[in-house]
């Protein structure tokens, strides 16, 4: 016979709502301060991060190094460690990669923390879960996180292998409470990886817009783009101060070293359309008078028809913005490509 489920245990709303209550006269104790880059903090226990980097930018290796600071409790390039006693084990979780990659980015760590690269760490546990759906990845991860003792730092490589789709609203929602829920209740510090936009320097759908908005800190990852051998590593949004942008190359062993006195250079012109330039609300105004009374566009059709739309609220765009400005509406999803051409999604989630 089949066994019957178990029901959900009643929650006690009364009981939530007098727990969550916070008074001038509580004493809340200051996170403690786990990593930084330079003087700027940049982790805390009970918080969560991020980087983010288009694909091939070298994310995991500027991973790589964080771990390494907080298997030794040191400095590896820019990245300081400092975790407690007792907070000293680091849970890495790849979603991405074969074993036989997840074992060339475990001797990568061990090397950058110069630790014998044949001898397994007591204080680093590795999990290789490509093989697995979204929904187990995401418990065996909780299963982990409540069952390791004297966790400190988790590293998540890539949080979007967590959800089925990037742009549900409630999948995303539900996996970003995830993440606080564990950070606060085991007092962890989680560090994540997600991809940018190809088109774009944002963050991959509304669980991308949800990270921004919950994390800590995000680390941008970008290939220098007047020297491809670099990486560069900037703030793209952190509470403390920001740091100055530094730069690493892979040198002959395949580990990243720091590029001294790195200064970077300027493009010529900006690649992408700015997250903060335009709100959400004039957005969906531009958008709902452009399609007041068409229900699609062609492509040629619809960058002059947005320069206008957009003009009109105090937005004055040339051709090229405009055309960034299209993959930016199509990136989030508010406007979308059709049979017919271009159409507008009220539904969007900004």
């Amino acid at each position: 016979m089949k066994e019957k489920e178990k029901p959900e245990p009643e929650i006690d709303i009364t009981e939530l709502w007098k727990q969550s209550r916070l008074f001038i006269t509580d004493e809340v104790k200051i996170p403690p301060i786990v990593l930084r880059v330079d003087e700027s903090i940049i982790g805390t226990l009970g918080n969560f991060s991020a980087s983010t980097g288009k694909a091939k930018s070298k994310k995991t290796f500027n991973i790589c190094t964080i771990v390494a600071a907080a298997l030794t409790n040191g400095t590896v390039l820019n990245y300081k460690a400092s975790f407690l006693d007792g907070k000293r084990r680091i849970l890495y979780i790849d979603t991405e990669q074969s074993p036989f990659h997840c074992k060339r980015v475990l001797k990568r760590i061990l090397l950058l923390a110069d630790l014998p690269p044949t001898v397994q760490p007591e204080t680093l546990e590795f999990l290789s879960l490509r093989r697995y759906a979204p929904k187990i990845r995401l418990a065996i991860i909780e299963k982990a996180i409540y069952q390791t003792d004297g966790l400190g730092l988790v590293i998540i490589d890539g949080v979007r292998d967590l959800a089925y789709d990037i742009n549900s609203p409630s999948e995303a929602t539900d996996l970003i409470t995830k993440l606080m829920q564990w950070t606060d209740e085991r007092q962890i510090h989680i560090h994540t990886v997600l991809h940018l936009n190809k088109g774009d320097d944002n963050t991959r759908g509304h669980l991308g817009t949800e990270l921004n908005n919950k994390a800590e800190t995000i680390l941008q990852v970008t290939k220098d783009e007047f020297d491809k051998n670099i990486s560069s590593v900037t703030a793209k949004c952190i509470r403390d101060i920001d740091f100055d942008p530094f730069a690493f190359r892979i040198n002959e062993n395949s580990l990243p070293e720091l590029v001294e006195d790195y200064q970077p250079k300027q493009p010529a012109a900006a690649k992408s359309f700015d997250y903060h330039e335009v709100t959400e609300e004039k957005h969906r105004e531009a958008l709902e008078s452009l399609f007041a009374n068409e229900e699609s566009f062609t492509y040629a059709l619809l960058i002059p028809k947005l320069k206008n739309a957009y003009s009109a609220l105090g937005y004055s765009f040339g051709t090229n913005k405009a055309k960034l400005l299209k993959t930016f509406l199509e990136n989030k999803r508010m406007i979308l490509k059709g049979g017919k051409g271009y159409q507008y999604n009220p539904d969007f989630h900004y």
